[in-house]
């Protein structure tokens, strides 16, 4: 796990995404790459009669945004202490993202918690998240740092998707200084019982807790975050949209409440 993907966008979010994709790439001895995907890149023939001028004029004030924007980060980077890159991606930014990570390890996107509005950050996640096979680390705005070295804990529920993320965050898992595999019972069997995946750890080195808790009259959330908070929990792993992703848009879910109201970063894979 070496390359770090950071999406650049003047949002809410920018500067907990970037400090985070920061400390995540120290931690990893990795190189971060900045993407600034934006479908208004000025690649087109216009013509004042139909109308396209209009067109033109948004690329023409999208571009010199974006000029602003690179100019602000790469100044930003030349103090810091980890190699970078900066691209531009003339695509939506989900779009984008998706196309620049075949040979990317970690994608670093905004949590739908610093707005009134997180529609978009939603879309953004749901997309990534859905169409690649890459974690994400969804980023708190209000968290502007990410400490690999702390506590950690996995919420397993025996799932294909679980066990994706626990698989892909073995890299970071063995830079902390506790496991917590957190089971909630939901009155069902699981397919991986929580004991493979601290096996399936411990073949990698990592030690592991085991807590199996009952989510009584709480939500399964409800009883992630609060454990979270009593274990003082650095990061959280789960998978992500066991259902389907318009299940969980319009009713719901586990995924998409904690992408809205977990106060730290979580590392996603589907």
């Amino acid at each position: 796990m070496k390359s770090v993907l950071l999406y650049v966008n003047d949002d809410s979010g920018l500067d907990a995404r970037y400090q985070a994709a920061l400390d995540l790439t120290r931690a990893l001895e990795g190189h971060l790459h900045c993407l600034r995907a934006n479908p208004y890149q000025p690649q087109m023939a216009f013509d004042g009669v139909t109308g396209m001028s209009v067109m033109y004029d948004i690329s023409r004030y999208a571009l010199e945004a974006d000029t602003l924007l690179k100019a602000e980060i790469e100044k930003r980077l030349a103090g810091e202490d980890v190699p970078w890159d900066y691209h531009t991606a003339n695509a939506e930014p989900a779009r984008g993202l998706s196309r620049s990570s075949a040979l990317t390890d970690l994608i670093v996107l905004s949590s739908c918690s610093g707005i009134k509005d997180n529609t978009e950050p939603l879309g953004i996640l749901g997309d990534v998240v859905f169409n690649t096979n890459i974690p994400v680390i969804v980023q708190p705005d209000s968290l502007k740092k990410f400490d690999a070295a702390g506590p950690v804990v996995v919420a397993w529920n025996g799932s294909f998707e679980a066990g994706n993320a626990l698989r892909a965050a073995v890299p970071l898992l063995k830079l902390a200084s506790d496991v917590h595999i957190v089971v909630v019972e939901e009155d069902k069997d699981h397919d991986l019982p929580p004991l493979e995946a601290s096996e399936y750890l411990s073949r990698h080195g990592i030690k592991s807790k085991i807590h199996e808790l009952a989510a009584d009259k709480s939500s399964v959330q409800a009883v992630l975050l609060s454990t979270v908070d009593a274990l003082n929990a650095s990061y959280m792993v789960m998978g992500a949209y066991g259902h389907s992703r318009a299940r969980e848009f319009l009713f719901g879910g586990v995924t998409r409440n904690l992408f809205r109201d977990c106060p730290v970063p979580l590392l996603v894979a589907h």
